[in-house]
């Protein structure tokens, strides 16, 4: 056997060597594995190791029972498809072993609500409901901080009606989703509201009534007027904050019209949004000082959304005022209306729920066929402002 040869045999053999070790790691090693969504995660629960992709809708205490607020202890968590979902029927429960409740239980950690997360663990139940149990792995979906910005929300007309607003970011987003709902509107009498806000806000579990916002109670669709113990037309950015009283447009616009217990709208009259103040009786949840008013919890994110519409709406070019949402309080009868700061905490802490995302569709569908970008896309508001 030659020199030459020796050298290229023996130069071969280490190759081999050092190849060998590396082909074990690259075929040992298991592929990064894929997400399932709730929906299939509830429907294949077969013991399986899986990581299942969902949003953090609340807390399970029960079977049929899901809190998203006062949060007893760190033990569990529901994901849904969607942050809006509240039906526990579409959701799967999550135990959280005790090496993770510190991060991801929501007693300690209440901003995760209306977050994407990722959970690796086993298909089983849980509260005799389907679940995951065993967790071995939690992470956040897309990178985004848990509380860190808004989420919920959908994409349904990300194709259609907002198609011309994606991609862009603050002065050009707000540009862009001005000329987008300004466009095509039908604007509706003041008279007219009173029947439409007995559709849009419905009660899903009593088709007679209304939910009526600030108090989340049922009144009947009937009993609406001036008497104390009626509903009237609420106007959440207050009609004074401009002046645009009950006139065709910004007074009539659905989107920040919700029915209110007549004597509740009387207490909040024309304050800015804060937090804060004297407990309202009739209102338990809401709070007023000298120039703010705090909502209720389940209220907060809706009143948020409600406000950054008629701000991106309201432009000051079809002969209403240029109504601007901004970072003060008591701004009396200028047009503008704040905290900003507050109700994109607010936008954040509360995702649109299914009724909000509901009421956004029958608007869309039925009155002004317009929508309200933010309860499509609760994190425009962050982009904007």
């Amino acid at each position: 056997m030659t020199p030459g040869f020796r050298r290229s045999h023996a130069l071969a053999v280490l190759a081999l060597l050092l190849l060998v070790p590396l082909l074990a790691v690259l075929v040992s090693a298991p592929a990064q594995a894929a997400t399932v969504t709730v929906a299939s995660a509830r429907a294949t629960q077969d013991g399986s190791t899986t990581t299942v992709r969902g949003y953090v809708v609340g807390q399970p205490t029960s079977t049929t029972t899901v809190v998203r607020s006062g949060y007893p202890s760190d033990y569990a968590l529901a994901l849904a498809d969607s942050a809006g979902v509240t039906d526990p029927a579409q959701m799967l429960y999550v135990q959280i072993p005790s090496a993770f409740r510190s991060a991801w239980g929501l007693r300690t950690n209440p901003g995760l609500l209306g977050t994407q997360i990722d959970v690796t663990g086993t298909l089983a139940a849980y509260f005799s409901h389907p679940g995951l149990t065993g967790a071995t792995a939690f992470a956040l979906a897309g990178g985004t901080a848990p509380g860190g910005g808004a989420t919920g929300g959908t994409t349904a007309y990300d194709s259609t009606y907002w198609k011309n607003a994606l991609g862009r970011s603050g002065a050009g987003l707000e540009s862009s989703l001005h000329t987008i709902i300004s466009s095509g509107v039908t604007a509706i009498s003041y008279d007219a509201v009173w029947n439409a806000l007995k559709v849009t806000d419905r009660d899903p579990a009593n088709s007679n009534n209304v939910i009526l916002l600030y108090q989340g109670t049922s009144m009947a669709a009937s009993n609406y007027g001036g008497g104390v113990d009626q509903w009237n037309r609420e106007h959440v950015w207050a009609k004074s904050h401009g002046d645009f009283g009950t006139a065709t447009g910004p007074g009539t616009d659905l989107h920040h019209l919700r029915p209110t217990d007549v004597t509740v709208n009387a207490a909040r009259g024309n304050l800015d949004f804060d937090e804060g103040g004297s407990p309202n009786a009739e209102a338990p949840g809401n709070y007023a000082d000298a120039d703010s008013w705090e909502p209720r919890d389940a209220d907060k994110g809706d009143v948020a959304r409600m406000i950054f519409y008629m701000s991106v709406r309201y432009e000051g070019g079809d002969g209403f005022p240029d109504l601007e949402v901004n970072d003060l309080t008591g701004n009396g009868t200028a047009p503008y209306l704040g905290k900003l700061s507050v109700l994109l905490r607010w936008n954040a802490q509360d995702p649109p729920s299914a009724a909000e995302l509901r009421r956004n569709d029958v608007i869309y569908a039925t009155y002004q066929h317009n929508r309200n970008p933010f309860i499509d896309h609760p994190e425009w508001a962050d982009s904007i402002w």
